[in-house]
């Protein structure tokens, strides 16, 4: 070719796929850093590192946890006894001295010994309740209040109230007292019922008056009876430590729901020994919707006594069974006399209810309605009869 003339045009060299490969990355990379610094300059909180914990039984692995959600320790109840200590309430109870001398209280006494007199009032007792209404009505032990002239409850908030009691019940050991106050804590019920011996529970309570006190335990037995503590006895045992100003505070399930009435421990000193007892929170609701009602518990009375069969008994009535009750006394003139019972019948059943023992069976008509009429199987010379009864109101019983 000649100067001046036009070079021939020859395409550029094609890249190689590595090449592109490079090129995108490079874009990609780029994107993601202007994103990052975009972000983190209009929204850093995006860019925090959730917490982790490592999860339980899996070594080293790690478990992420939602950003500000509370993570309880391992083995921890901090959530059960927060949702239950609220509504565990401490009860002061305070009566008149009726010790005191006539003459103690004559002003010239009064005057010539000054500070030294006696008070005219003395700390009785100090125990614990359960606000169960947010109409301010309480569940605590009898003994806590028994005798009380003046009932004063103090709250978890640090509120503190007089109390008036609505009704007591000394044969389970249970009263119901009221505060008028707004804005009231209340315990979720339990399900006693579902509950097994090696269940975890708490005891919430006032011990030693140092202030409400939480402590851990089992379940360590069911259906305790036949202690001689109560009339009607259906405890829960519990190795939860339970001390002097516990009566009347919460055992409850690991959900902070309440599962029984702290009532009693057994201890030859005092303090606790890792047996203790609480009254099951459903015969703690029957007798608390039944004194709201009547004022007092209404139960069910035929007018009998009765003895548990022994292998000894069994043997001299010459008996093939060791359930049911043996009927020792009739009252005169009572429900069951009228219906034709018998010293030395067997009790086996009540309104179609086997009757396991005396205890069951004190149960069984303690439940029936006054005036209802129901059947009473009995064995009478090893022949079982059927006697209908209508039933009474049982009469009122003292303080243990």
């Amino acid at each position: 070719m000649k100067d001046g003339a036009l070079h021939e045009l020859r395409p550029a060299r094609q890249r190689g796929p590595l090449q592109r490969y490079w090129l995108l990355f490079a874009q990609a990379v780029t994107v993601a850093l202007a994103l990052y610094f975009v972000v983190a300059a209009l929204q850093p909180e995006w860019l925090q590192r959730a917490p982790t914990q490592v999860g339980v039984g899996v070594p080293g692995r790690a478990v992420p946890v939602l950003q500000g959600a509370s993570v309880p320790a391992s083995g921890s109840y901090r959530e059960a006894a927060g949702r239950a200590m609220p509504a565990v309430v401490n009860i002061l109870t305070s009566k008149a001295s009726r010790d005191t001398h006539p003459l103690l209280k004559d002003p010239f006494f009064r005057r010539f010994f000054g500070d030294r007199m006696p008070p005219d009032e003395q700390l009785a007792s100090l125990g614990s309740g359960v606000i169960v209404s947010t109409e301010g009505y309480i569940l605590t032990n009898n003994h806590v209040v028994e005798g009380a002239d003046i009932i004063e409850v103090g709250l978890a908030d640090g509120r503190k109230a007089p109390a008036q009691v609505v009704g007591t019940d000394p044969e389970t050991d249970l009263a119901v007292i009221r505060i008028a106050a707004r804005n009231l804590p209340v315990m979720v019920l339990g399900d006693p019922e579902a509950a097994r011996v090696g269940d975890v529970v708490l005891a919430i309570g006032n011990p030693f008056g140092v202030g409400q006190t939480v402590t851990l335990g089992i379940i360590s037995a069911l259906g305790r009876n036949n202690l001689h503590i109560n009339h009607f006895e259906n405890f829960i045992q519990t190795d939860a430590a339970i001390n002097f100003g516990n009566s009347g505070g919460a055992l409850v399930d690991t959900q902070g729901q309440l599962l029984g009435i702290n009532s009693a421990i057994y201890s030859q000193t005092g303090g606790s020994v890792g047996i203790g007892f609480a009254i099951p929170v459903t015969t703690a609701k029957t007798v608390l919707e039944s004194i709201i009602k009547h004022g007092q518990v209404v139960r069910g009375w035929i007018g009998i006594e009765s003895q548990d069969i022994t292998p000894e008994l069994a043997e001299s009535f010459g008996l093939g069974r060791s359930s049911g009750a043996i009927i020792a006394g009739v009252v005169r003139g009572g429900p069951a006399d009228r219906a034709g019972m018998r010293p030395g019948d067997i009790l086996v059943a009540v309104a179609g209810k086997a009757v396991a023992n005396t205890s069951d069976m004190l149960k069984l008509i303690a439940a029936l309605e006054p005036g209802e009429k129901v059947p009473l199987r009995i064995l009478r010379k090893n022949r079982e009869s059927t006697l209908d009864v209508t039933v009474g109101k049982r009469p009122r019983q003292p303080s243990q």
